[in-house]
C-alpha cells in the first residue's frame, strides 16, 4: 500500500490560517490605499503596524471567516455569517483601539444603522459580500496554492512570518500605548520609554 504524500498546511490549520492572515492584512492595506486614492486623488498610508503594509483588521477578518466558514457551501449562510463576523471584528478592533490606545481610526456615526460608530449596516453588508466572494472564489485558490508550497520552505516561512508579525505587533502596540502616555504628558520613566520617544514620536 502506497503512503499518501505529505502536504504542507493541509486542511484548515495554523500554518494556512497564518498565511491567510498575512494575505488579508496585505490585501486590506492595498485596497484601502487604492480606495482613498480613487476618492481623494492622493496617496495615504493605510498600514496599521509600524513595519510592513499590514492592516490586521482585514487579516483577523480573513482568518476568522476562514475558520468559521471555510467549509460552508450555502451562499446565503456565507453572506449572513460573513456580515456578522466582519462587523464583529471591525467593532472589536475599534473598541480595543479606542479604550487601550485612546485613538480612533474610523467613525461611522453618520451612517444609517451604525453601532456606536464602530461599524454600520452598510459595512456589514460589504463584509458579507466580500466574504461570499472570498469563500467561493479566492479561498479555494489560496488554499490550493498554499498546499503546493514545499514543506521545508513552508515550515521556514511559517516560523519567519510568526516571529515577524509578533515583533511588529509588539513594537506597534507599545509605541501606540506610549503615544497615549505622551498625549497625557506622562514623562518617560525607563530606557524602553526613552527609546520609544526617540524612535517612534507621535508623527511616526
Amino acid at each position: 500500500m502506497e503512503s499518501s504524500k505529505e502536504v504542507f498546511a493541509e486542511g484548515i490549520c495554523f500554518k494556512k490560517i497564518l498565511l491567510i492572515f498575512i494575505f488579508g492584512s496585505l490585501f486590506g492595506c492595498v485596497m484601502e490605499v487604492g480606495l482613498h486614492f480613487l476618492k481623494y486623488n492622493n496617496l495615504v498610508s493605510r498600514q496599521a503596524l509600524i513595519y510592513g503594509p499590514f492592516n490586521p483588521v482585514y487579516g483577523f477578518g480573513a482568518a476568522i471567516i476562514t475558520l468559521c466558514l471555510g467549509k460552508q457551501t450555502k451562499p446565503l449562510l456565507i453572506f449572513i455569517w460573513g456580515a456578522l463576523l466582519g462587523g464583529a471584528v471591525e467593532y472589536s478592533c475599534s473598541f480595543i483601539q479606542e479604550h487601550v490606545f485612546g485613538t480612533i481610526s474610523w467613525n461611522y456615526s453618520n451612517h444609517f444603522l451604525n453601532f456606536n460608530g464602530r461599524t454600520s449596516l452598510f459595512y456589514m453588508l460589504c463584509w458579507g459580500m466580500i466574504t461570499l466572494v472570498y469563500i467561493k472564489f479566492f479561498y479555494p485558490f489560496l488554499s490550493r496554492h498554499i498546499e503546493k508550497i514545499p514543506i521545508k520552505i513552508g515550515n521556514i516561512l511559517t516560523v519567519f512570518l510568526t516571529i515577524l508579525i509578533i515583533l511588529d505587533a509588539a513594537i506597534s502596540i507599545t509605541a501606540c500605548y506610549r503615544m497615549k502616555e505622551r498625549i497625557n504628558d506622562e514623562k518617560a520613566n525607563n530606557k524602553i520609554e526613552v527609546f520609544l520617544d526617540k524612535h517612534y514620536p507621535n508623527e511616526r
